[in-house]
């Protein structure tokens, strides 16, 4: 991130509008019981929210630094702090309930990584878990505000297929004020002997090369 991107997101005022605005409409609907996921919480103001409503917390942060500050931060609380990338994560599979992304997917470089993401998250949330998050949308603002970034804002029309590819069901976009939210589930387990869906899945997430 640039300077400036990096004293937002960790200001009062990107806090305020996370906590009364961002975060209750991106996880309307959503229950977070069970084992909770966050990927890419950055410096932690997701995480300060999240971990009120939850009752254990896994969080995976690319950056070393920003990972290291967040688990001393939070040492003595509801949270688990691990250095990981969202596109390959040290996880099991169907070990968590819910997935969530708030703001981080638009950093990932290419579609193809993204995509990648979204299969990791359908390989670890346990059957009926639920994917969900938001992103912000493409802006002269946004663009402005990433000078020197990355930035690959989501196309909300394709989310669903993306989504479904990864083979996700139930799933759903939402648009607002220049963001998107999503949700999206993962089918229960289906009864000994019927088809399921992981297989085809599977090669559909296959590593790109990338």
């Amino acid at each position: 991130m640039n300077r400036l991107h990096r004293w937002y997101c960790q200001s009062n005022h990107w806090r305020h509008r996370l906590g009364t605005e961002i975060l209750p409409w991106s996880l309307k609907g959503v229950n977070l019981g069970g084992e909770v996921l966050e990927l890419g919480p950055g410096p932690g103001l997701t995480t300060d929210w999240l971990r009120a409503q939850c009752r254990h917390l896994t969080c995976l942060e690319l950056d070393r630094n920003l990972a290291r500050s967040l688990r001393e931060r939070t040492a003595e609380s509801n949270v688990k702090v691990q250095v990981g990338d969202a596109t390959a994560m040290p996880f099991h599979d169907r070990t968590f309930s819910v997935v969530l992304s708030f703001t981080m997917l638009h950093h990932i470089p290419s579609p193809a990584l993204q995509d990648r993401l979204f299969c990791e998250a359908f390989r670890v949330l346990k059957p009926g878990g639920t994917f969900a998050g938001s992103d912000s949308l493409w802006s002269a603002w946004m663009q402005i505000f990433h000078l020197t970034d990355t930035m690959l804002t989501l196309d909300p029309g394709l989310l669903p297929v993306r989504l479904e590819a990864a083979g996700f069901k139930d799933v759903g976009v939402e648009t607002s004020r220049g963001r998107v939210r999503f949700w999206a589930r993962r089918s229960p387990s289906l009864p000994s002997g019927s088809y399921s869906p992981d297989k085809a899945q599977e090669r559909l997430c296959l590593p790109t090369g990338e």
